[in-house]
C-alpha cells in the first residue's frame, strides 16, 4: 500500500511539470543571436561560436561567464533563477545580448 501511494504521489508531482528546454545562441559576425532570448528556469542555454575570433559570454552580475570560446568551441549554462540577465563578451565589449528568463512552467 505505501509503495503505492509513493508511486501515485510521484505520478501527481511530474504529470504538470515541463520538460527542460535547451536553447542555442549563436556568436556570429561580433552579434549574439538572438536576442533578446526567452526561456524558463530549468532552461539551459548553448553558446556556440561561429566566428574565427574567441569570445565570451558573461553576465555583467557574474552569475555565469563562459570564459573564452575558440571557434566552433561550444558551452552550455542552465538558467536555475528568474530574471534578466544581461551579458556581454569580454574580449570584445561592444558585443552585448539579453536572456530573460521567465518562472518555470508548469
Amino acid at each position: 500500500m505505501n509503495k503505492l501511494l509513493v508511486f501515485l504521489s510521484l505520478m501527481l508531482l511530474t504529470a504538470g511539470s515541463a520538460a527542460a528546454a535547451t536553447r542555442t545562441v549563436d556568436i556570429r559576425n561580433f552579434k549574439f543571436n538572438p536576442t533578446p532570448l526567452r526561456i524558463h528556469v530549468g532552461d539551459s542555454v548553448t553558446f556556440v561560436n561561429h566566428d574565427n575570433e574567441a569570445h565570451t559570454a558573461t553576465a555583467y552580475d557574474k552569475s555565469f561567464d563562459s570564459q573564452g570560446l575558440d571557434s566552433n568551441d561550444k558551452w552550455t549554462h542552465v538558467f536555475r533563477k528568474p530574471g534578466t540577465y544581461r551579458y556581454f563578451c569580454q574580449l570584445h565589449p561592444y558585443m552585448k545580448a539579453i536572456i530573460i528568463v521567465l518562472p518555470s512552467k508548469m
